[in-house]
């Protein structure tokens, strides 16, 4: 049935008494016939108007649904585009976009650090130890920073936090901390070797550059590493 022909009886039934109304007969029965119609194609309206109102109504659930599981997955590929797969952590995009709003706004310090001899990790104790490692040092991480600042990681072991505001003393200070958190307990996944990493810190006022922070942080990371790893670095 289409749009148009939807009330075609209840129509028809209106109009007939219209004209029962309209012709002034006097007969009881004329008009109570043309009640009863009236009333019987009223109480059809009623039940069609129903149904459709329903089914509007579950429309309109269903159209909700549908755009609340689209925001859903826009938001799970938005986390994704973002975020390191296997640790949860921003992924390099994220992280050098993440710094460049914050150097908009503040200063910042920044820690770089990536974890000592990880070739010999994998290459004695296989890939998925390796990967193993990578998570619990992350979750080391979060521990420590709780919240001061964002974790990323930017390559296969090396990693970077970003401290908005942090002053380098403060950053220096927080990094030594990591470094005792990752090298004073054997991680659960690998209890045969100790696992340490080494730093560098650097320091940026607002509107500074990122790629200059990073490149300082670096070199004082490789400073540590040429001075016999498991060891904080400050940027010169």
């Amino acid at each position: 049935m289409t749009d148009a022909d939807l009330f075609e009886a209840e129509a028809e039934a209106l109009e007939s008494a219209r004209r029962v109304l309209a012709s002034g007969t006097g007969e009881l029965d004329h008009y109570r016939g043309a009640l009863e119609v009236l009333v019987q194609n009223y109480g059809q309206l009623m039940r069609q108007s129903r149904r459709l109102i329903s089914r509007s109504d579950r429309t309109e659930r269903e159209l909700n649904q549908l755009n609340s599981r689209l925001q859903q997955l826009s938001d799970e590929l938005d986390y994704k585009a973002r975020h390191d797969n296997l640790t949860g952590a921003l992924n390099r995009g994220a992280v050098f976009d993440c710094a460049r709003q914050i150097l908009e706004k503040s200063a910042m310090s920044l820690v770089v650090l990536d974890i000592d001899f990880f070739k010999r990790i994998n290459d004695e104790f296989g890939h998925p130890t390796g990967d193993a490692v990578i998570r619990e040092l992350v979750s080391r991480l979060r521990n420590v920073v709780d919240g001061m600042g964002l974790i990323g990681r930017v390559g296969g072991e090396e990693f970077s936090i970003l401290l908005p505001g942090m002053p380098l003393d403060e950053a220096v200070a927080l990094a030594e901390k990591i470094r005792a958190a990752i090298a004073g307990e054997r991680f659960c996944c690998l209890s045969a070797r100790p696992v340490t990493s080494s730093f560098g810190v650097a320091w940026s006022a607002a509107q500074g550059n990122f790629e200059d922070a990073y490149a300082r942080a670096d070199e004082a990371l490789y400073r540590a590493k040429r001075g016999g790893r498991n060891h904080v670095e400050r940027e010169q």
